[in-house]
C-alpha cells in the first residue's frame, strides 16, 4: 500500500481531496450542490474527446468544464436549474460519442467514469500541483465575497460585491477543480467527494473558517480511507469515495441531532 508506485496516488490524491474540500464547502454554503454534479461530467467528455484527438485529457477536462461551468453561470437569473440539468445531459452524451468514435478499451471508461488514481504517472503531477495552486488562489481571493453574498447577499452589493462576476470566478475555479477530481473518483462520483464531507463539516460547526477547515480534514480522510480500501480489494476509488462521504454525513446527522435533543 505504501510502496513506490503508490507514492503519486497518495500526493495527488491529498492535493485533490485538499481542494474538494475547501471548494466544497462554499459550494454547500451557496447552495450549488446540483452544478457540483454537473460540471464534472464536462471534465468526462473532455477527457473522452481528449483521447479521441490525441493530447493530454487534463487539456480536454479543463476546456470543457469550464465551458459547463460558464454556461451555468450565464443562466444565475433564468432558471438555472433547467439550464444545469441540460448542461449535464449534453456533456454525458458528449461523452459517449467521444468514446464511441474513439473505440476507448473498457478500463479506460470505467476510469473516466468511476476514476482511477493508481494509475496517476509522475509526469501528471506537475499540472496537477499548477491548477490546485491557482484554485487555491481564487478561493482565497473569493472567500470573503463569497460568505458575504452566501450569508448576507444585500451586505455584500452594499459593499460593491459582484454577484454575476463572482457566480462565474467560483463556477470556473469549480471546474478546474473537477478536472483534477475526475482522474481520482471518476465523473458519476466526483460530486459526494466535492458534497459529502463539506455537508458534514457545516452540521458541526457554523463558523465558515472551522467549517473551511473541518471540510478539508474530511475529505481527506475519506479520499485516504478510499484508497486504502480499494487496493486492498481492487473496487473503484469512487465507490469507496461515494459511500465513506454519505456515511459520514449521516452518521454526524444523527450524531448531532441526538446530541440536540439531549440537551
Amino acid at each position: 500500500m505504501f510502496s513506490s508506485f503508490m507514492t503519486n496516488a497518495w500526493i495527488v490524491g491529498t492535493v485533490v481531496a485538499l481542494l474538494a474540500g475547501a471548494t466544497g464547502f462554499f459550494v454547500v454554503l451557496r447552495g450549488s450542490s446540483f452544478a457540483a454534479h454537473a460540471v464534472p461530467n464536462g471534465a468526462f467528455a473532455g477527457a473522452a474527446g481528449a483521447t479521441l484527438v490525441g493530447i493530454a485529457p487534463l487539456w480536454g477536462m479543463v476546456s470543457f468544464a469550464v465551458a459547463a461551468a460558464l454556461g451555468i453561470g450565464a443562466s444565475r437569473r433564468h432558471r438555472s436549474d433547467v439550464v444545469t440539468a441540460m448542461a449535464l445531459v449534453v456533456m454525458l452524451a458528449l461523452g459517449a460519442a467521444f468514446l464511441s468514435l474513439s473505440a476507448a478499451y473498457e478500463p479506460q471508461v470505467d476510469a473516466l467514469l468511476f476514476g482511477e488514481i493508481l494509475g496517476i504517472s509522475s509526469t501528471s503531477m506537475a499540472p496537477v500541483f499548477a491548477v490546485s495552486i491557482v484554485c487555491a488562489l481564487a478561493l482565497a481571493v473569493m472567500y470573503r465575497p463569497l460568505v458575504y453574498d452566501a450569508t448576507a447577499a444585500d451586505l455584500a452589493r452594499s459593499r460593491g460585491v459582484n454577484p454575476t462576476l463572482l457566480e462565474m470566478g467560483f463556477l470556473v475555479t469549480m471546474a478546474l477543480g473537477a478536472a483534477l477530481t475526475v482522474p481520482v473518483v471518476g465523473a458519476l462520483l466526483s460530486f459526494s467527494l466535492t458534497v459529502g464531507p463539506p455537508a458534514a463539516a457545516r452540521l458541526v460547526t457554523r463558523r465558515p473558517a472551522s467549517a473551511l477547515g473541518l471540510s478539508m480534514v474530511l475529505s481527506v480522510l475519506t479520499l485516504w480511507t478510499s484508497i486504502a480500501a480499494s487496493y486492498q480489494t481492487n473496487l473503484p476509488v469512487g465507490f469507496f469515495v461515494g459511500v465513506l462521504s454519505a456515511l459520514v454525513y449521516v452518521v454526524l446527522r444523527v450524531g448531532t441531532r441526538g446530541r440536540a435533543r439531549g440537551a
